[in-house]
């Protein structure tokens, strides 16, 4: 297990330069800022922000108002701290499924479709053993399909930068930490300077140790984590963190899993403006 840090450099003689440290005692890593554009949208006014937000302009129309239907006011009904929130990547941020399901039928034949993911098994859909599907995906990471071929969420960006203002946003995903470099690059192409760090549970990965996502969320101290995965949404609802849980547009079979159900800590949302929509709901006093 390593941590590799990213951050500006200091010499202004070379403005894009990286300082990058290696440590053997944990698996976080702080993610790179470097476009001041995004940064300075993310920290626009929150009056600015909201006047511009799809999600309100629909709820509310011209007067907004919050969940409860009272006019929503600036600052005094705003939470002081901001919420901290953990954000999935496969299936949350970009398509994961999408990409390597183009891989898996051009180098094995094996065609399928976001639809037949019953289950967020591999091994189980495309019929093999489980070391097998493992050897598969790790095959699948170092192709171009892999490190250009997957697509961001639509409305994910737009609706981050909104939350920036109000929530301070970590990456927690599942991901192994052989694709750290890869996993890093692609957060900071698509979503320059959103996320405060990074952090891989390094799950189905062929060496190392893995940590739970519970236990990185509560190391954070995320009071929210949205994911696409009802396992994990369980598993954090039973530590009592609040999940949203990432079903777009209702089109992941994995999702509808009946056993979240019962957990209150848990909500189903269908697109980034459902997500904007429930932290601003619960960020408001």
């Amino acid at each position: 297990m390593y941590l590799t840090e990213w951050s500006r450099s200091s010499a202004l003689s070379s403005c894009n330069a990286m300082r990058v440290k290696c440590s053997y005692d944990h698996s976080d890593v702080p993610f790179r800022r470097h476009d001041e554009r995004s940064k300075a949208h993310a920290m626009a006014p929150l009056r600015q922000i909201f006047r511009d937000s799809r999600v309100l302009r629909k709820q509310a129309g011209k007067e907004f108002v919050n969940g409860f239907g009272k006019p929503l006011k600036y600052p005094q009904q705003w939470k002081r701290e901001k919420i901290a929130v953990a954000v999935d990547v496969d299936e949350v941020l970009g398509s994961f499924i999408t990409a390597l399901n183009k891989f898996i039928a051009d180098r094995y034949s094996s065609y399928h479709t976001v639809s037949d993911y019953h289950i967020y098994e591999f091994f189980r859909i495309w019929k093999c053993t489980r070391a097998e599907a493992e050897i598969r995906v790790h095959e699948f990471f170092r192709t171009q399909y892999f490190t250009s071929g997957i697509h961001p969420i639509p409305g994910a960006h737009a609706a981050l930068c909104n939350l920036s203002t109000f929530c301070n946003l970590s990456v927690v995903t599942s991901r192994q930490n052989v694709i750290k470099d890869q996993t890093c690059d692609w957060l900071e192409r698509h979503y320059p300077g959103l996320f405060r760090e990074i952090h891989f549970g390094n799950h189905f990965a062929l060496d190392g140790k893995s940590r739970p996502k519970s236990e990185i969320c509560r190391s954070i101290g995320a009071e929210v984590l949205i994911d696409d995965n009802p396992r994990y949404a369980v598993e954090c609802a039973e530590a009592g963190i609040r999940v949203l849980l990432f079903d777009y547009h209702n089109s992941y079979p994995w999702c509808k899993d009946g056993s979240v159900d019962s957990y209150s800590l848990v909500t189903k949302v269908h697109n980034w403006e459902e997500v904007e929509q429930c932290l601003l709901s619960w960020a408001l006093v």
